[in-house]
């Protein structure tokens, strides 16, 4: 992996590391999902379980392809001190022998909300728009460079942050749901560790103000797709409330996995 100083990124040009990352931070305060009104609402606790069922159950689709979208980077990486780092993350959501993985971890968390993880793994439901915003993250990863590939992944510089606040907040309003909350704790220590790496990999090996900029828009990207999939949730789920043929139905799957004596939140019944 190319090493470049700050002096010499000054020198030709560049943007330094600094004002990279300023820059990939800037995307991530004016498109990270943060701010999406379906978050919001879930932050505030004004969304009912079938909601929360319907979110668990679409985001499992994006999480079942994060281990095969590392992988297809994986694959494109020539350095093998690149792929051993990379291999990381494939492990981190797949798990190995010592560790379930994220996507085991985020079953229970759809399990928390009374979906079945049979259901869950099978993809009974979930929405197009869901399918097709998830399915174009993979086609950025697969024909796009290598830099820009890495860089899609940094929304993991403004992940730590979501996700201590939905923990915070999922506790607050939805406490049946704390035992399904494992996911969240273990990328607490993963998404900064695997930012860092990201960052570090897109600063050495963008040689051309050009390529800064690619890797800045592959951000946007990004950003974009984990927008229209909760732009998808809201549309189905919230407002209008119209979710297509084929669809999760809010009501139509038993609430089998809610823990005996768990207490309902005040939307319970919406």
């Amino acid at each position: 992996m190319a090493v470049r100083s700050v002096e010499t990124a000054s020198d030709s040009g560049l943007l330094s590391f600094e004002d990279l990352r300023a820059q990939l931070r800037a995307v991530g305060e004016e498109r990270y999902h943060h701010q999406h009104p379906f978050h919001l609402m879930m932050h505030e606790g004004r969304l009912n379980r079938g909601q929360l069922q319907a979110w668990a159950l679409n985001r499992y689709y994006y999480q079942s392809i994060i281990p095969i979208k590392d992988s297809i980077i994986l694959s494109r990486g020539p350095d093998p001190a690149f792929r051993r780092a990379w291999r990381k993350r494939v492990v981190d959501h797949d798990g190995d022998a010592t560790s379930d993985g994220g996507i085991k971890r985020w079953l229970r968390l759809a399990e928390a909300t009374g979906l079945s993880a049979d259901q869950v793994r099978a993809g009974t439901g979930i929405l197009p728009a869901t399918r097709f915003a998830v399915n174009e993250y993979l086609n950025i990863v697969r024909t796009r460079t290598l830099l820009e590939a890495v860089a899609s992944s940094l929304t993991e510089l403004f992940s730590r942050d979501l996700i201590s606040l939905r923990m915070e907040k999922l506790r607050q309003h939805y406490p049946w749901l704390s035992g399904g909350l494992d996911y969240f704790e273990a990328r607490l220590t993963q998404a900064p560790e695997d930012a860092k790496f990201a960052i570090d990999y897109v600063f050495e090996n963008a040689a051309t103000r050009a390529e800064q900029e690619l890797a800045i828009q592959a951000l946007r990207d990004k950003c974009d797709i984990l927008w229209a999939q909760l732009d998808a949730l809201y549309f189905a789920y919230v407002q209008p409330g119209w979710p297509p043929p084929g669809a999760f139905r809010i009501g139509a799957v038993p609430i089998s996995a809610v823990p005996i004596g768990a207490v309902p939140t005040k939307e319970e019944g919406v």
